[in-house]
């Protein structure tokens, strides 16, 4: 009756290669490369994204510090109120 599910087409020059669980290891050389290589990569990054970072913030505080300045009444305005 027709094809059975898995077989509804043919696939060619498709590779498929894999390692068995019992021959990999989970986590090999975590403390020994691991967390220098983590250092190594943070360091090297580190002045490619505080920077900007930084002025963004900057950008940022001003703006809203200037917001709430200009959102203030002027109080010389209505000195002749009273």
């Amino acid at each position: 009756m027709g094809k059975h599910f898995g077989n509804l087409a043919r696939v060619r020059h498709v590779i498929s290669y894999s390692l068995s669980p019992f021959e990999q290891q989970a986590f090999p050389n975590i403390v020994s490369q691991g967390i220098p290589n983590v250092g190594r990569r943070f360091a090297s990054q580190v002045l490619k994204v505080v920077p900007p970072l930084a002025i963004a913030y900057l950008i940022y505080s001003w703006g809203t510090q200037e917001f709430e300045r200009l959102k203030r009444k002027n109080p010389d305005d209505y000195k002749h109120e009273h």
